[in-house]
């Protein structure tokens, strides 16, 4: 193992714990949720019906929860922090890796507004990368149940 990424695994390693990023409130328009509807083909009344889905069970149209998957880490301010960590001495570069879990406790109605918190919660060194995991926490302005709470995944290249 290069000293290079010793260094980076010590530094990475002290960080476990730590929130490393907290978006800024963004509001999940219906628009938005009609738009992501066409690109993945997912035109469920309950997203996209705003009439039927008043009567529904969720009360209004609700965002899809990969929607709110898709958008968690790239929210505004602090995003680039969420995907890529602050910068290590070396790093050429910082991958998605994928997840390990995600969970949608609570559906986003449309107009809601949401953020991301991020804590560093895992790091290991494989195939001369340092792999991070970050819990997201998708929260929902006014509500106490977070909308989503996945385990990211992150390789940073060296």
């Amino acid at each position: 193992m290069s000293d290079t990424l010793n260094a980076a695994f010590d530094v990475m390693t002290s960080r476990i714990g730590e929130q490393t990023s907290q978006t800024e409130w963004f509001q999940v328009t219906q628009e938005r949720i009609n738009d992501f509807a066409e690109v993945t083909m997912d035109h469920q009344w309950i997203h996209i019906d705003v009439e039927r889905a008043k009567s529904g069970p969720f009360g209004a149209p609700i965002a899809h929860g990969h929607l709110t998957l898709s958008i968690m880490s790239h929210l505004p301010q602090a995003a680039a922090a969420a995907v890529e960590g602050p910068r290590i001495e070396g790093q050429k570069l910082s991958i998605n890796y994928g997840f390990d879990k995600v969970r949608f406790p609570s559906p986003v109605p449309a107009g809601s507004k949401i953020r991301t918190t991020s804590t560093l919660k895992r790091v290991e060194i494989k195939g001369g990368m340092i792999e991070t995991m970050n819990e997201l926490v998708v929260e929902i302005e006014g509500q106490e149940k977070p909308a989503c709470v996945a385990e990211s995944l992150g390789r940073m290249v060296f």
